[in-house]
């Protein structure tokens, strides 16, 4: 029987990326029961957010009206797929709710298109792995569903 570098490269992938949004997740726990430390985040990013920037209109017109329901879908959304993640179910959907979070709060945050993007590890390494895992995460190795 052959090795699969490559199944096996993105089962570490998966499983690796898993544990980033478990506990990235449990760090926002609180989140479920009090929202302010995310408004507190929100406050922070609009106050540098550019007028007119992807940025602002995202805060302005999502991210705030959603507060209430953002501070909760969060958490969970991130310690879900990073649970989906560790295990191999469902890893292409898993992947994508994980990217989907992770290009919100860049958005939200302001670093998309900046410098900054390219350098921090909660930007390109974050949204490379997890679009990866979505092209290409089926049927990996150490799966729960093949």
């Amino acid at each position: 029987m052959a090795f699969d570098r490559q199944g096996t490269g993105l089962a570490l992938l998966r499983i690796f990326i898993g544990v980033f949004f478990v506990f990235e997740g449990l760090g926002k726990i609180r989140w479920l029961a009090n929202s302010s430390q995310l408004a507190g985040f929100l406050t922070t990013w609009s106050r540098t957010a550019a007028p007119g920037s992807v940025a602002s209109w995202y805060l302005h017109r999502i991210a705030w009206p959603g507060l209430p329901v953002l501070a909760r879908l969060v958490p969970l959304g991130e310690i879900t797929s990073g649970v989906a993640l560790i295990a191999g179910v469902w890893t292409p959907l898993a992947a994508f709710v994980a990217f989907f979070m992770a290009l919100n709060f860049q958005i939200a945050s302001g670093v998309l298109f900046q410098y900054a993007f390219l350098t921090s590890g909660y930007g390109l390494p974050v949204l490379g792995s997890t679009l990866a895992l979505i092209l290409g995460g089926s049927r990996l190795p150490w799966s729960v569903r093949g």
